[in-house]
């Protein structure tokens, strides 16, 4: 099991470009897949989830060629050109793949069985199955969660579903069904959710209609293969942006970041606490908006989070939960509860890493209030598996008086192959044990 032995470090300087978006990666793939024609994709996150998505599409009959590390060309099958895989589809620790492929698969023609690793196999599956079965699909879930086994259905028929809680990932599930359904169908948002399934839909020739929070589309629309150029992942710059604040000198700067508006969270939060961070906007790529983002040591102070804020940046908060630790005064984070459901209980094991760090902390069903203002002592830390825990404490070295060791690192891969590289070169003290 690798951990990261992490020395306190004052400064972040230079320049850093993160990997590709790992939502966009693994849409590449799915989409490619079943569009008519080839689909050529650069940028291409290479991680273990994606590669997994990867794959698992391979295994149904797509030719993948690989090209470079983040360039390849996927030739599509067409919408019904899939075959059954001969195997079972491990999707990792991807719970991106293996929902989006719930609803992928759903209107095919022929049964597979998707399953993952430990965390994934832990991971709520019911709220995609649940509107899915309501389209006519056929799935079983295991007690609610993987192996997910979904055979073939009868008919789908288009849904006009009210999302019970934002998901993107629930949202997609269904959209993609949509494609094999009769008729047309609809999904309401509570809340905004990223929107890369349906601006790439629209990218592969689709018309997706969408009004204030609700997404319609018609079924039986083929796709063309389409050319995708992936931006680097606001997910992955986040570490780097929170590094930045505490300790960016020179103008620091991440570059080539996705500034897609259902994703800004992270930006929009830092800055209500101060942080100095300017965006430089670059050409779009693939219809997202790109930028490089400028970012200094910012004197941070605490808040009460919008909770409309919140489902722009779940996957963030995290780290954001470090950066509330150097603010001075409280910050509260609350309608965060989907937290609960991720690779590991995000609110109650960043609660516990705090604690053990001496950053006082109230944990409440939905969020978490931090205080803030406080230097952090050294000590352990367990991730649980978690690569979202693994880097931010990572980061908190920035504002520690001793090291840390942070337990349990391996799933850092997922999303971020190269993270210990470029963290030390642009000036934290971190090593791979």
């Amino acid at each position: 099991m690798q951990s990261y032995r992490v020395r306190p470090a004052s400064t972040v300087h230079g320049h850093v470009r993160v990997p590709g978006d790992k939502s966009i990666s693994h849409r590449s793939i799915m989409l490619g897949g079943i569009a008519s024609g080839r689909t050529e994709v650069s940028g291409f996150l290479a991680s273990a989830d994606c590669l997994a998505t990867l794959e698992a599409f391979r295994a149904m009959g797509v030719q993948v060629d690989r090209h470079e590390a983040t360039s390849l060309t996927v030739h599509g099958r067409g919408l019904h050109g899939l075959r059954a895989p001969g195997q079972i589809l491990d999707m990792g620790n991807a719970g991106t793949a293996i929902r989006l492929s719930m609803g992928l698969l759903a209107g095919q023609r022929f049964e597979s069985v998707l399953t993952g690793d430990a965390s994934l196999r832990s991971r709520p599956m019911e709220r995609v199955a649940k509107p899915l079965r309501a389209m006519g699909a056929n799935i079983l879930t295991t007690e609610g969660k993987p192996p997910v086994t979904v055979r073939p259905a009868a008919a789908l028929n288009g849904i006009d579903y009210v999302l019970p809680v934002a998901s993107a990932q629930v949202k997609s599930a269904i959209l993609l069904a949509g494609l094999y359904a009769q008729g047309q169908t609809t999904v309401t948002e509570p809340a905004p959710t990223r929107d890369h399934t349906e601006r790439m839909l629209r990218g592969f020739g689709l018309h997706v209609d969408t009004e204030g929070p609700r997404v319609r589309l018609a079924g039986g629309q083929p796709l063309q293969g389409a050319r995708v150029e992936v931006p680097g992942d606001i997910s992955s710059a986040a570490f780097f942006l929170v590094a930045g604040c505490l300790a960016g000198v020179d103008g620091f700067m991440v570059e080539n970041v996705g500034i897609n508006p259902t994703r800004t969270g992270v930006i929009d939060i830092l800055r209500l606490m101060g942080a100095d961070l300017r965006l430089h906007e670059r050409a779009s790529q693939g219809g997202e908006p790109v930028a490089d983002i400028e970012v200094r040591r910012s004197t941070l102070r605490g808040i009460e989070v919008p909770e409309s804020l919140v489902p722009l940046a779940i996957d963030e908060l995290p780290v954001l939960f470090i950066a509330a630790a150097a603010a001075e005064g409280d910050t509260i984070f609350s309608g965060a509860a989907e937290l609960r459901v991720k690779e590991s209980d995000r609110l109650a094991v960043m609660a516990e890493g705090l604690t053990r760090l001496g950053v006082p902390n109230q944990l409440a069903p939905d969020g978490i209030r931090i205080e803030g203002g406080h230097r952090l002592q050294g000590g352990e830390i367990h991730s649980h598996g978690d690569h979202r825990i693994a880097m931010s404490f990572t980061v908190a070295s920035l504002i520690a008086d001793a090291p840390i060791m942070v337990r349990d690192t391996d799933n850092v891969a997922t999303s971020f192959p190269g993270f210990v590289a470029m963290a030390r070169g642009c000036g934290l003290d971190v090593t791979a044990e």
